[in-house]
């Protein structure tokens, strides 16, 4: 199947990119998306806990990428009950069988596009180390995809943490309007 595909009248996100199915995850999730996440020796690691309460309590603004199947990429995210419109994106990893396909932008993109056009969601937030180039092209390239503004300042300092972790800068981007998506 190819272009997209969305069945938000039952709150699903799917969408078909090539080979790569992108929906909303399941508790069955969890576990694949430990270990991508501890695979990529880049995020902080959560306990195999964590990943499995997010693909059951979160799972309507997340989303996971699978081939035949299987899990090979996610994005995590959440809404703060301060900030209902905004979706604050807490993970994004893909599986090193599929990275340089351009997958996390896809993933941000049908994750966003299904949040947007549902209603409600006009902003993407997310926290990223200074040093982290990746996640910085990632998001930035997203707000240029998305025509939004995207502002980044200083959150939480080195010192703020009980261990040793690098600062991380908040990236808002926004306001978010639907996009008018050809499929093909």
């Amino acid at each position: 199947m190819s272009g997209k595909h969305s069945d938000r009248a039952n709150g699903d996100n799917r969408a078909a990119v090539g080979d790569v199915v992108i929906e909303n995850p399941s508790k069955s999730d969890g576990a694949a998306l430990w270990r991508i996440a501890r695979d990529s020796q880049k995020l902080d690691l959560n306990s195999s806990y964590a990943y499995l309460l997010w693909c059951h309590d979160f799972a309507s603004t997340s989303v996971v990428a699978r081939v035949d199947g299987e899990p090979v990429g996610f994005v995590m995210g959440y809404r703060r009950q301060d900030a209902p419109d905004a979706v604050v994106v807490w993970q994004v990893a893909v599986d090193s069988s599929q990275r340089g396909r351009g997958l996390a932008g896809k993933l941000l993109d049908a994750l966003f596009d299904g949040l947007v056009d549902a209603g409600g969601v006009q902003y993407l937030e997310t926290t990223i180390t200074p040093d982290n180039e990746a996640s910085i092209r990632l998001f930035t390239s997203f707000a240029k995809r998305w025509d939004a503004e995207l502002k980044s300042s200083a959150l939480f300092a080195a010192d703020d943490f009980p261990d040793e972790h690098e600062p991380e800068d908040h990236y808002l981007i926004g306001p978010l309007a639907p996009r008018n998506v050809a499929s093909g």
